[in-house]
């Protein structure tokens, strides 16, 4: 292995304990500061603070399964979906920067998420926004990272995209 996909990987790793950290933190203020009938008006109309526990997984799916398939479901798979992700992350070559990046930004999410499932038994949501027309549902940092990482994947298969056609553009022979 050679340094540079060394100090990659080490790179990688501690943005993913960055993510994991700074949603934790959070979360554990959330936990331990605001009660759940308490809402924080953070800007008017826009964004409030208010503790929600959700017990499923996005959007509160899989609330309703009984054990072992909530384990199963919630548990078990995405954890082994998490460690195979950042596997490939990690061991993969020649896999573009921003890909990586999105990834594990991705993961940290998720892991950030099910450590919350496992150890509480359920996911602290703290972070509602009203956009007018629309508004969210209740989310936290992991979710945020998550939404992050899908951003980053696509600009990056745009950017790539939109490289490959100038590309085939310069290559085509000039007629006369």
């Amino acid at each position: 292995m050679n340094k540079k996909r060394i100090s990659r990987g080490l790179g990688l790793l501690l943005l993913l304990a960055f993510v994991i950290g700074f949603d934790r933190v959070t979360k554990i203020y959330v936990r331990d500061h605001i009660h759940f009938s308490i809402v924080i008006t953070v800007i008017k109309d826009f964004l409030t603070i208010t503790r929600v526990e959700n017990t499923g997984a996005f959007l509160s799916l899989g609330t309703s399964l009984q054990n072992p398939w909530r384990f199963i479901i919630l548990n078990l798979l995405p954890a082994i979906a998490l460690v195979w992700g950042l596997l490939y992350v990690l061991i993969k070559p020649n896999l573009h920067l921003l890909n990586q990046v999105g990834i594990i930004t991705i993961l940290a999410g998720g892991m950030g998420n099910l450590y919350d499932r496992a150890v509480y038994g359920s996911v602290t949501d703290f972070v509602h926004m009203n956009f007018g027309i629309f508004e969210t549902g209740i989310f936290n940092i992991a979710d945020v990272a998550i939404m992050i990482g899908v951003g980053i994947l696509l600009l990056n298969a745009y950017l790539r995209e939109r490289d490959e056609k100038k590309q085939a553009s310069d290559e085509k022979p000039v007629t006369v």
